[in-house]
């Protein structure tokens, strides 16, 4: 592919609640940077829920954990560690105290379906500064004011996300979308989805999405199924 451009899509699952989707995410984009310019892509990005049926209180950060895996305070720690530093690789600042409580995300993920509808790029920019709102910033993804607020600075309609908040507005295309990937068989996330075709999982570093990329985008148009 000397000399040509291939141009992928890229559907990247995930949630906002999840750490592991920020180190992701970091890590393909810098591997974007590393393929740019022969290989460009525009990113979508798909909703999935860790915890669809979370309450709108949320729930005590270590309490949860602890529930779905038995992991100590000092286990918890130990991992909370590790992804601060590998998110800290890609430019990801996690806040050394972790996140306070889980939230539901499931409104996070209807204003995340709006901004793909506005701009695909206005959707990556909202994404990002909700995970810089809850890992860095330790706020509420789920407290309308949060979410209105990180509309705004993603370039979107103030008064038209406050709308969609106060409404049942993308609910149900929201579960379809969820649904769809469920049923196609991802049950973690971030799950990163090239062209209709090539499954990437989870949080890995930049050298192999990098090797990925450049595989995908070197493969004959011939080879590559539309799903």
């Amino acid at each position: 592919m000397a000399g040509m451009t291939s141009h992928l899509k890229i559907d990247f699952v995930s949630d906002v609640s999840c750490p592991w989707c920020a180190v992701g995410l970091g890590a393909l984009e810098a591997a974007l940077r590393r393929v740019a310019p022969d290989v460009t892509a525009e990113l979508h990005f798909q909703p999935f829920e860790l915890n669809p049926q979370m309450p709108p209180e949320g729930q005590d950060t270590f309490e949860h954990l602890n529930q779905k895996y038995g992991s100590t305070r000092e286990q918890q720690a130990q991992s909370r560690e590790m992804i601060r530093q590998r998110g800290a690789e890609v430019g990801f600042e996690f806040s050394p105290e972790g996140r306070p409580r889980i939230y539901n995300t499931f409104d996070a993920h209807r204003l995340l379906h709006w901004a793909e509808l506005e701009s695909p790029a206005r959707q990556a920019a909202l994404k990002k500064l909700l995970l810089k709102a809850y890992f860095t910033d330790r706020q509420n993804p789920s407290d309308p004011e949060v979410l209105v607020r990180a509309a705004t600075e993603a370039g979107l309609d103030a008064v038209r996300a406050r709308e969609i908040l106060a409404s049942d507005e993308f609910a149900q295309e929201t579960r379809e979308r969820e649904r769809m990937y469920t049923d196609a068989g991802i049950h973690s996330v971030p799950a990163i989805i090239i062209n209709d075709q090539h499954l990437i999982s989870g949080g890995q570093p930049v050298e192999v999405f990098e090797r990925a990329l450049r595989q995908i985008a070197g493969a004959a148009p011939s080879s590559l199924s539309v799903a």
